[in-house]
């Protein structure tokens, strides 16, 4: 995911979202939080290569990021069937070993950002 343009090819495609998806970061943020296209009852997004999300533009990570934990959270709060222990949407974002501390500390910052205190 070079650019911001290329991230919402990605999850356009890799979803199948919808045609009024509007290729902006509340457009992806809405269809992230209704998900009624799709045809099952749960989803985990796996995000390869976080670290290398939207290379030189941190802005634009940020918004990734913070896009995808207010999803994360907005599933989290949904009611859960009995014997299900996680959310509807479950967001994994992967690296390798070496990022994991910098990936750490930006979505500690974004989570910080994005939960009310």
């Amino acid at each position: 995911m070079h650019d911001t343009d290329a991230v919402f090819q990605q999850f356009y495609d890799g979803l199948n979202l919808p045609n009024y998806f509007g290729w902006n970061w509340d457009a992806l943020s809405d269809c992230l939080r209704d998900l009624k296209w799709l045809p099952v009852d749960h989803y985990i997004l796996i995000v390869e290569a976080a670290d290398e999300a939207l290379p030189g533009d941190a802005a634009g990570r940020q918004m990734l990021f913070r896009t995808l934990l207010r999803a994360g959270q907005r599933w989290s709060g949904t009611q859960q069937p009995v014997g299900i222990d996680f959310g509807r949407l479950v967001v994994v974002m992967s690296c390798d070993a070496t990022s994991v501390p910098d990936l750490q500390e930006q979505l500690r910052s974004c989570w910080e950002d994005t939960v009310p205190s």
